[in-house]
């Protein structure tokens, strides 16, 4: 009765109608069928509704939720919701309708489905979704995805909450199971998981967000594969269904919406295991990587790359998170900046965006998008904070990272404007969020080092990329000055613009980043009136208490030989400005470490044993006078550097406010400091 299609009415033609009349007739007689077929399928399904409800708590009748009996059930339920469109085109309008005609086929199915769902058990769950799936699967439903996303809407608010990761896995698994079908097909599957996906996120999904995260990712390095080799079994062959590759291209942009609309409802601890998850399936280069190429001789590894960064990206836009240990831990900065110096201009700028949505916590990027000398920042209404505890030692541990990455991000000759934007925000963002009087020392030192790069050119970097790194220290340099407001430095930088403006406008952004940047051919007599000069910021800084003597020593970070293929160092190696020689290796080499070593060990053995036996048998009086003699010895060692300090450090506590820079009191010395009686030295 749910499926019925009643239409044995027969249209007895009379000769003497008209075509206009027979086409009444006709349509008149269309309705009449049409509503024989609803009142007969609306009796069928309130015949299942009582079914379910007589039967859904009855022990003694058959069990309804068994396999046999949803395949008949839930199809019928379908079919009556898949025909709305159609009932609805053909109804009367609302004006016309009669009151007890409101309701339809389709509403009752909806209402029965939703009673049904809504009645089903953990152990049932199962096996009233497998009938959707199979039927949307028969119906071809999945391309249009119209149908099969309001279904699974229905599925999902009306099951139990506590129940949604099944309907999630039951989804999951369809994907899998439909690996070779249609990049159609499996797109429309994605994006219905989409949608299921963010209802089930405000209930419980437990743990079957790392699965589902596994399954889009494994299904997107397929569908890579497929692109590529133009076949499901990586070799054409007669009978071999041909892969559209922008078919492929289209199921993977729906892959890494899902991806980013997903993780945008999961809380803060999980958005951060999903983002290190999916940062550990980036494949990292090496020096004995093979190429795999394919059909359009594009490298599988570089592709793989660029969508997971893309879906990187998607997480990490607009992650919360106020301690940067936690947002950037030290494992997933590192893979993220070993591939930060690749060759692909592309995948450089992902890393560069990545990392500016980690570190924009107030909402302050779209107002570095454009470069430009402001002459008044004020009107970019800036939220700044003051530098926190956690991100002062983030800083302190993975600063020399972050500079060394984007000092040679700059020199990188494929960079276009993109890069230099992204570069820019990254720069003005780290002054923002994260920045105290060290971190703006060692930036102004940066920047003043990106300009010695375009004035030097040992990299022989095109007009182009020489011009844009002038303009990108004006434009930081007079972010940075009226950040830190110091009359005399912004003055310098004032002066330095306006000189450029008058005689050489090609070094400032707003003749640069432009859809027709306007260069000089020649920039090899630049004159010193152009440039900002590391004496003359330290000398009008360090008269405001900033380390003078630091931003004397120009930045040169250590380059390795493994930067083209993202290998990094330790930090303690990436701050050395020095290398040191290999010594040779022999044979008495060798021996001597071998008998030296073993020396200093049992040294360091017999030395132990006494210092335990003292203990273990010393009276109590003399290991105290020993412990007393000691701490008297490092307090006369402490007076002594106490009475020799010529000059006290500018700020003890090594934090600045958000206005930092201000006019301030010289600090008192360490040691005339009234420390807490806890404080231990």
């Amino acid at each position: 009765m749910c499926h019925s299609s009643h239409e044995d009415l027969e249209i007895k033609t009379n000769s003497s109608l008209t075509p206009d009349g027979y086409e009444e007739a006709e349509e008149g007689l269309e309705k009449v069928a049409e509503g024989s077929r609803s009142r007969i399928r609306m009796s069928g399904i309130k015949g299942l509704q009582g079914v379910v409800r007589k039967t859904v708590n009855d022990e003694l009748q058959a069990n309804i939720w068994d396999p046999q009996h949803m395949d008949k059930i839930v199809p019928s339920l379908l079919f009556n919701l898949q025909h709305v469109e159609e009932a609805e085109s053909r109804s009367p309008s609302p004006l016309q309708a009669p009151e007890k005609e409101k309701e339809n086929p389709a509403e009752l199915a909806e209402r029965c489905l939703r009673e049904l769902l809504g009645r089903a058990a953990f152990g049932n769950i199962k096996n009233a979704i497998k009938p959707v799936l199979i039927h949307l699967d028969n119906h071809s439903l999945w391309e249009p995805k119209v149908f099969a996303i309001r279904c699974f809407k229905i599925i999902m608010y009306s099951i139990q909450p506590q129940h949604s990761h099944l309907v999630i896995q039951q989804l999951l698994s369809h994907l899998d199971a439909n690996s070779r079908s249609a990049a159609t097909v499996r797109a429309g599957i994605v994006e219905v998981l989409s949608e299921a996906a963010v209802i089930a996120a405000t209930g419980s999904v437990g743990p079957t967000v790392l699965e589902m995260f596994n399954t889009l990712l494994r299904q997107l390095r397929l569908s890579i594969d497929y692109a590529l080799t133009g076949s499901y079994d990586g070799a054409i062959s007669l009978g071999t269904k041909i892969i559209k590759e922008h078919e492929e291209r289209m199921f993977q942009e729906a892959v890494i919406k899902t991806i980013g609309s997903f993780a945008s409802t999961l809380p803060t601890y999980q958005r951060s295991e999903v983002i290190l998850f999916i940062m550990s399936k980036v494949p990292l280069p090496s020096l004995h990587h093979p190429v795999e190429t394919g059909r359009t001789g594009e490298n599988r590894n570089r592709l793989t790359q660029i969508m997971l960064l893309k879906s990187l990206l998607q997480v990490s836009t607009g992650f919360q998170c106020n301690n940067m240990m936690s947002a950037l831990p030290s494992n997933f900065l590192d893979r993220l900046l070993s591939t930060a110096l690749m060759e692909d201009a592309e995948i450089r700028l992902f890393v560069l965006e990545i990392l500016i949505s980690f570190i924009d916590r107030h909402g302050n990027r779209h107002k570095f998008s454009t470069i430009s000398t402001l002459s008044d920042i004020s009107v970019l209404k800036l939220k700044v904070d003051k530098c926190s505890r956690q991100d002062t030692i983030f800083m302190k541990k993975h600063s020399q990272q972050l500079y060394r990455h984007i000092y040679l991000s700059c020199k990188e000759e494929t960079n276009i404007q993109k890069h230099y934007e992204a570069l820019y925000g990254l720069l003005a963002l780290i002054s923002i969020e994260l920045a105290n009087e060290e971190v703006v020392v060692d930036l102004i030192r940066l920047v003043l080092a990106v300009q010695d790069v375009a004035q030097v050119n040992e990299e022989n970097l095109p007009v182009y990329n020489r011009c844009a790194l002038y303009a990108l220290g004006a434009a930081y340099l007079n972010l940075i000055s009226q950040l830190t407001t110091v009359p005399a430095f912004c003055q310098h930088i004032h002066e330095v613009i306006e000189t450029r403006k008058k005689e050489a406008p090609y070094m400032l952004p707003e003749d640069v980043f432009v859809e027709r940047p306007r260069l000089s051919q020649n920039l090899d007599g630049v004159v010193i009136e152009f440039l900002f000069r590391q004496s003359k910021i330290s000398e009008v800084l360090g008269g405001s208490g900033y380390n003078s003597d630091r931003l004397c020593l120009p930045y040169v970070p250590q380059l390795t030989d493994e930067d083209r293929l993202s290998k990094r160092k330790s930090i303690g190696e990436t701050i050395s400005l020095q290398r040191v020689p290999a010594e040779e290796i022999t044979y008495e080499t060798l021996k001597k470490a071998i008998v030296d070593s073993v020396a200093v060990e049992e040294q360091e053995r017999e030395r132990r044993r006494q210092v335990v036996e003292k203990f273990q048998k010393a009276p109590f009086e003399e290991i105290a006078a020993h412990c007393g003699a000691r701490a008297s010895l490092l307090q006369s060692k402490l007076n002594q550097i106490f009475e020799i300090t010529i000059r006290p450090p500018p700020s003890p506590s090594g934090t600045i406010t958000a206005a930092y820079g201000q006019p301030q009191n010289h600090s008192i010395p360490v040691y005339e400091m009234k420390f807490p009686d806890l404080c231990v030295y």
